[in-house]
Formats: C-alpha cells, structure tokens, sequence
C-alpha cells in the first residue's frame, strides 16, 4: 500500500489558501483578530470541501468544526491562532522565494491546514471525516479541550496536523507540558535605613529558583526550567513581591505527579515569607503507543518516512491520553516554529496532502 502521485493536488491553489490564512493575522486572546481568521477558515474549507463548516463561540474566540457527515470516523484537528502580534505581517509579510514560503505561521500551523484540507478535496468520498480547527492552542486550549475529547473520543482516530520535526518525520511522541507560577510574599522595608525590617521576596525567590531547577531528571525526560521572574519596585526598598514562572516537560504520568507534588511542597526559607504556586501540567504526556498503529499505516503509505518523539506539546495530548489513536506531525515540512525565520518547504506539500488522503481512505477501511 503506497501512495499514487498526488494528480489532484493543486500547489498553486494551496499557496493561495495559505496566503489568505496567513494575511488575517490571528495572535491568541485577540478575539477581534481569531474571529476574522476562524471566519477565512470556514471560508476556505467550504471553498474546497463542500458542506458549511461552523463557528462554535468560546471564550478564546471561535473554533471552526466541519463534518463531511456519516458516521465519525476521523478526526482532522489543528488550530487558527498563532504566537505573532498584530503587525508581524507588515514586517515580515507572506513571501514565496526558493522553494519557500514564509510568513507569520506559514509553519505553525497554518500550512498543515491547507495542506489537510486539500488532500480531503482529492478525495471522492469524505464521508465520516471531521475537521476541528482551535482558537486558543498556542495558550494551553482551556476553552477547547472539551470539545477536543469529544470529537476524538466520537471519532476515534486523530490526525494532528501541527508541523512535521526535523526532516520532515511525523510527531510519534509528546512530552506532557505545563507552566507553573511561583509567587513569593515578603514585606517592604527602606533598604537602607531598616533593611532587616524587611522580608526580602527576592532572596527568598533565589532559594526557590534553585531548589525548582534541581527537580529536572535529564535521564528520564524530565526538564523543569525557570523562564520568567520578577521582583522589586525601586531600588531603595526591599522586595515585598516576587514571582517566577516555570516550564516543565515530562515524558510520563508518574513524573507529571511527582513534579506537581514538589511544587506543592514548596516552603520558604526566609522566616514571615509566604510561597504561593498556580499551574499544573496541564498537557498530559502522548506516548509513543498512541501513535503506532496509525504510523506503521503511514509508512506504508510513504516508505522512509521517519517519526520522532519530540518535547514540545500539541492538543494530540489530550487525544492520546484518551487513549483514541494519535498521529502528529502531519502539517508542513519545515521549521522556525514561533520564530521570525519560520518557512514553509513548498516541494513537500502536494506529498503530504496526498499522505492525509491515504491515511484517511486506510483508517475508513
């Protein structure tokens, strides 16, 4: 079982579905902007697949759901937000020069959309296919999990349509991700005339940055990052508040809740300082199991195709951890993910449009 040349792929008109997505910018909680960009995804998916795809209103701005209609067998789910604010366009506007296409989220992962849904197009029959693209993944898909699990456990095979890894491998594994907020409670005081007045939220923040980094396993997968902290109002007053922000990745459950355990435990060194946490892991890990069956189906599709385990998440977590069949990595090769050189590699489009067919016509059978 491998796959046909991609006859009925038109790259063309996949480069002008991108760039009408890409044109709208849609920065997370700008609920202006996501719904002009859920609305040109509506537009493009009716556009090219028929049907009326639907805006369901959240707190994080719209979702789009389409169904092709029958019973659900298939679950195409990506998102419309990006991490870029309003006005990266005009600095870096949607270009296609060398093989590339460029552009805030050309890659993450407005270019897996187009891509999946042209591939559906080549497709005579789509009955039992549905498509969920979000509003707020890049901001941890709070308003959308639910609906996610629905339409994954009622479908029961996902295909995550984020950016492919390096190489262009498939996305066979997911680290569990989470952020967690420290918050130190100290007491001002004048730091020169009643220094020992004062209950130093910094210092006492120092303790805990450093008692936070320790917690990371290397060996196992565990990585727990201090990325944000702030402290202090002038520079002649003992810090009263101080806070710290955390990234943590785990690759199992049984480290997620050791992780949150610790910092549950958390307790301050300084006398009359108060430690408060908020957060979790709120990204369970995607095991590797998840993805098997649907991977060994891809590789036949298209020999050579390589998959990776990577530490970043997606919403094929939360899929996977249902245990509902999970493949990541679908989307656009390429790279640059959130960053100002993220590109496109035009060349692997029509392949991967073609690989999204397969796969669906393989999962209905």
């Amino acid at each position: 079982m491998t796959m046909h040349k991609a006859v009925d792929v038109n790259v063309d008109a996949m480069l002008e579905d991108l760039r009408t997505l890409v044109e709208i910018e849609s920065p997370s909680r700008d609920a202006d902007a996501l719904r002009a960009s859920a609305e040109a995804v509506a537009a493009v998916i009716e556009n090219r697949l028929g049907g009326r795809a639907v805006m369901m209103e959240s707190e994080a701005g719209p979702h789009v759901h389409w169904s092709a209609g029958g019973e659900p067998e298939v679950l195409i789910l990506g998102h419309h937000d990006t991490v870029f604010p309003l006005g990266t366009l005009e600095r870096r506007p949607f270009t296609v020069e060398d093989g590339h296409a460029t552009g805030p989220g050309v890659f993450d992962m407005l270019g897996g959309l187009v891509q999946a849904i042209h591939g559906l197009a080549a497709l005579d029959d789509r009955s039992g296919v549905e498509i969920l693209v979000t509003a707020d993944e890049e901001v941890g898909s709070r308003s959308s999990r639910a609906l996610i699990e629905e339409r994954a456990l009622a479908c029961g095979a996902v295909l995550v349509f984020e950016g492919a890894a390096e190489g262009g491998a498939l996305k066979t594994g997911r680290k569990g991700c989470g952020t967690f907020q420290v918050s130190v409670t100290g007491r001002a005081s004048h730091a020169g005339l009643e220094p020992a007045a004062g209950v130093n939220a910094l210092i006492e923040a120092a303790h805990q940055v450093l008692d936070i980094a320790a917690l990371g396993r290397a060996d196992i997968g565990t990585t727990v990052t201090p990325t944000v902290a702030s402290a202090g109002t002038l520079d002649n007053v003992v810090p009263a508040e101080a806070t710290v922000i955390v990234d943590v990745r785990v690759e199992s459950a049984t480290e997620k809740e050791r992780i949150e355990s610790a910092f549950a435990a958390l307790a301050p060194y300084l006398d009359e300082a108060e430690i408060t946490v908020q957060g979790g892991v709120g990204r369970p890990p995607m095991p590797e199991s998840a993805s098997a069956e649907l991977f060994a189906v891809a590789k036949q599709l298209l020999p050579g195709l390589e998959g990776k385990a990577v530490g970043g998440g997606s919403d094929g977590n939360f899929t996977a951890a249902l245990g509902v069949p999970t493949l990541d990595g679908l989307g656009a090769v390429g790279g640059g993910a959130h960053a100002d050189h993220e590109y496109l590699v035009i060349e692997a489009m029509a392949e991967r449009a073609t690989l999204v067919a397969g796969l669906v016509k393989a999962i209905r059978k």
